[in-house]
């Protein structure tokens, strides 16, 4: 069968293909155990099962479950957040169109990054630029605390960097160059969508940041 449109999902306990070509638009399909170890693996082998060639294939799509369950599971890196003093707990504060906004006795999930591991930098920037510099001392006491905590991978979520990422960026070189070994993530290029000028909007950007730091 030539002409072959493939796609391949990847989850957490089984590969699977689905493959349309053919002048009658067969299908074919195929399903393989994942190979958590080189997810590759587990694609090559669902293109083995299928009897596909690769010159056979006019188009490929790929997607996964493999992070979203990491996420639902928890079994990320220990992760860090550094955001701007006087909004560490936005995070946890959450936002108004949450479920039972007055359920006082009902359970919320824990959040992606706890408390402890939340750090703050004195500094400020606006909608027109920096109200308030970058305060380097307070910089460098995130980064002991960062180095004592012994955390994997760090998200830095600075207010209104998406506009004017110059603080973030510092924040983002020298927690780099301090902490080799962990993943450093600024989120000054997430998606301005959801950004506003209202400071607990903020919100939005943080829980992409945790998710998309630890190294996978």
């Amino acid at each position: 069968m030539n002409n072959l449109r493939l796609g391949v999902d990847v989850g957490g306990t089984f590969t699977d293909l689905v493959a349309l070509g053919g002048a009658d638009g067969d299908m074919l399909t195929a399903k393989v155990p994942s190979t958590p170890q080189d997810q590759s693996e587990g694609v090559m082998n669902s293109i083995r099962a299928a009897e596909t060639k690769a010159e056979d294939v006019a188009a490929f799509a790929h997607g996964m479950t493999v992070a979203t369950n990491a996420l639902l599971e928890r079994r990320g890196a220990r992760t860090a957040m550094v955001t701007t003093e006087g909004f560490r707990d936005v995070l946890e504060i959450s936002r108004q169109d949450r479920p039972s906004l007055y359920d006082l006795t009902q359970d919320r999930p824990p959040t992606l990054v706890p408390r402890d591991l939340r750090f703050t930098v004195r500094e400020r920037m606006g909608p027109s630029g920096e109200a308030e510099p970058l305060d380097e001392d307070s910089l460098e006491k995130v980064v002991a605390a960062l180095k004592k905590a012994e955390v994997e991978a760090v998200a830095v979520c600075l207010l209104f960097a998406f506009m004017h990422p110059e603080h973030e960026r510092r924040v983002g070189e020298v927690l780099r160059e301090e902490l080799p070994d962990v993943h450093v993530s600024p989120r000054a290029r997430s998606s301005q969508s959801f950004e506003s000028t209202n400071g607990p909007r903020r919100r939005p950007r943080m829980p992409t940041s945790a998710p998309s730091s630890p190294p996978t």
